[in-house]
């Protein structure tokens, strides 16, 4: 069907709550053509879960056809150092590059190695919290959710301090181009970025090849079989995927809890919920609300016909909130056992950093809940312009 009134991602109401019109879409057109974007929405659960897993779809097509033979066009050549950049990780390849770059990068990205950061995810938390409280509250995302992931995949990967600045700025521009139909200006932003964060990390890099450190970066270099592009698209992708999600976990979730005070009351009388608590947090408000995939081969989704070449977003926060696979899904329950989300995707490309996300969010609720246990909105937060990745600009709270 092609309709599309009620999906409006450049909208601000939309982009504030667009779970109503979700609900309207699972209902009526759960695949609809939507013009602007050129993309099939696909908003059921049952459906999303199927199309992450179906090897008929690809987060790229180049491994199987041209731009050409696949009726589009080519990348605008002032583009090119974003999309060297971006296809050199392991997130936009498909199988067999990806199987290979997913085996060597889980060699140095090991569980042990992700483990191993607790200690140190939770005294930073722990520091920033402190902190906080200390002032007597402020931003929230500004002064914890931000610079917790940061600073640990800083740590992670072997970043100097006195680099750590430039490190949320490059993610920021980089991940502009991932939004829909991002503008010239959003563009030659990313390309900047792109250009700037992979001479750093090559010569990073190189240093630590000859001079290895115990650090992601020196193990990675080590690694036979991935090109000095591969390893700087999967530190770029660690960087951007690792902490773009944490912080709008952190700051959709508290600004649930903070509209949810029964919720909140339950999880501070029982905070060994929180691991439960975190998971149905990235359900109730995803903070990645689209996810697409190229159509490689004809298929067919509740008889709506997707010819190959065409793209379909997969809407993650709708798919979240399907009554079919949630029961009452527009209530937060902390509680929630029976939890499908698919926040962090599904089949091949299930998000590698997930572990470490989850130690990051335990750690971050767990160091309020406990340090800042009167923390109370000053006022109503407002989600910053992006739709796929959704957000809040700040979440100014006191303690």
């Amino acid at each position: 069907m092609r309709r599309g009134d009620e999906f409006d991602p450049w909208s601000a109401d939309f982009v504030a709550q667009p779970y109503p019109a979700y609900a309207r879409m699972r209902e009526e057109t759960p695949v609809l053509w939507f013009e602007p974007s050129r993309q099939y929405l696909i908003s059921r659960h049952e459906d999303v879960n199927a199309l992450l897993r179906d090897r008929r779809l690809g987060r790229s097509y180049l491994h199987v056809a041209s731009h050409e033979e696949m009726g589009r066009s080519a990348w605008p050549e002032y583009q090119q150092p974003f999309w060297t950049l971006n296809n050199n990780g392991m997130l936009d390849r498909e199988p067999p590059d990806h199987t290979r770059l997913r085996r060597l990068v889980s060699q140095a990205f090991t569980p042990r190695r992700v483990e191993a950061l607790r200690p140190v995810v939770e005294r930073l938390a722990g520091e920033l919290v402190d902190a906080f409280v200390a002032k007597g509250g402020g931003d929230l995302i500004a002064e914890v959710a931000e610079p917790l992931p940061v600073t640990v995949i800083a740590e992670l990967l072997g970043v100097p301090e006195a680099d750590r600045h430039a490190l949320r700025p490059w993610s920021a521009a980089i991940c502009g181009m991932y939004e829909l139909n991002p503008a010239r200006e959003t563009a030659e932003a990313a390309v900047r970025a792109s250009e700037e964060f992979s001479d750093y990390l090559r010569a990073l890099a190189r240093r630590r090849k000859d001079d290895p450190r115990d650090d992601l970066v020196s193990a990675l270099a080590a690694v036979e079989g991935l090109s000095e592009d591969e390893l700087i698209g999967t530190c770029v992708l660690l960087l951007n995927a690792g902490h773009e999600a944490t912080v709008n976990v952190t700051g959709n979730g508290w600004r649930a809890l903070l509209h949810h005070p029964e919720q909140l009351k339950l999880l501070k009388a029982k905070p060994d919920l929180v691991g439960t608590a975190i998971e149905e947090l990235m359900r109730f408000d995803t903070p990645l609300q689209m996810f697409e995939r190229w159509v490689l081969e004809d298929i067919e989704v509740r008889g709506v016909a997707i010819p190959r070449g065409s793209e379909v977003a997969l809407l993650f926060g709708s798919a979240n909130h399907d009554p079919a696979a949630f029961e009452d899904p527009e209530a937060l329950d902390l509680t929630r056992r029976d939890n499908p989300h698919i926040s962090f995707g599904a089949g091949i490309h299930y998000c590698l950093g997930a572990p470490l996300a989850r130690i990051e969010l335990t750690a971050s609720f767990g160091a309020l809940l406990t340090k800042a246990p009167g923390l109370r909105l000053l006022s109503d937060p407002v989600y910053k312009p992006g739709y796929v990745i959704r957000g809040l600009k700040s979440l100014e709270v006191s303690v």
